[in-house]
């Protein structure tokens, strides 16, 4: 996994909680929804590129 892709998924991560917490705190379901939805997704970008690490090595 090249840094790049590394920093840009934990970045949509990061993202996503923040828009997460903004969504909760003014009681946004749709920030809410969103943030999670963005949250999920860098997550399982990262999970995908740890398991095409392990395989190459």
């Amino acid at each position: 996994m090249s840094v790049g892709q590394m920093i840009k998924h934990k970045t949509q991560e990061l993202k996503g909680r923040i828009t997460e917490r903004i969504g909760r705190t003014t009681r946004n379901k749709r920030l809410q929804r969103q943030g999670m939805t963005d949250r999920v997704s860098g997550n399982l970008k990262q999970a995908g590129d740890k398991a095409k690490d392990a395989f190459r090595r």
